[in-house]
């Protein structure tokens, strides 16, 4: 099963595997399922990935729909179905952590000549 991790987690539709596969490597990234969350279309899970700890949702991904967090594939322990082995398939965090506020930066010619006809140009300060 492929899916999203946004310190939550969501779902894309698998390829086709290739006829052999190399064995599976051990991999120090877990989800463990613990639960359903509130609307009831995701599952709320527990993420290990090497020494760090953190609580995240797994949810289908849906076309149109903004995806934040990783795209991930879960593989779940025949011995214990609620916790799974995850594989990043794409990670669409922001590079700066998001840590950028307010509206997006426009700064084209159009955007420009725009402006200037709204609040007109700005004036060199006179000296009195």
């Amino acid at each position: 099963m492929q899916v999203g991790y946004s310190s939550g987690v969501s779902a894309k539709s698998s390829t086709p595997a290739p006829a052999k596969k190399p064995a599976p490597q051990a991999s120090d990234d877990k989800v463990l399922i613990h639960g359903r969350t509130d609307d009831g279309k995701g599952l709320k899970v527990l993420r290990k990935r090497n020494d760090e700890l953190s609580l995240g949702e797994v949810r289908p991904l849906e076309e149109g729909k903004a995806i934040s967090g990783e795209v991930v594939s879960l593989t779940p322990h025949a011995e214990m179905p609620l916790l799974c082995d995850v594989k990043v398939e794409a990670d669409v965090r922001p590079a700066n952590g998001g840590s950028r506020s307010g509206p997006a930066r426009v700064s084209n010619p159009s955007y420009r000549s725009g402006w200037d006809r709204m609040w007109g140009k700005r004036r060199k300060a006179q000296v009195n």
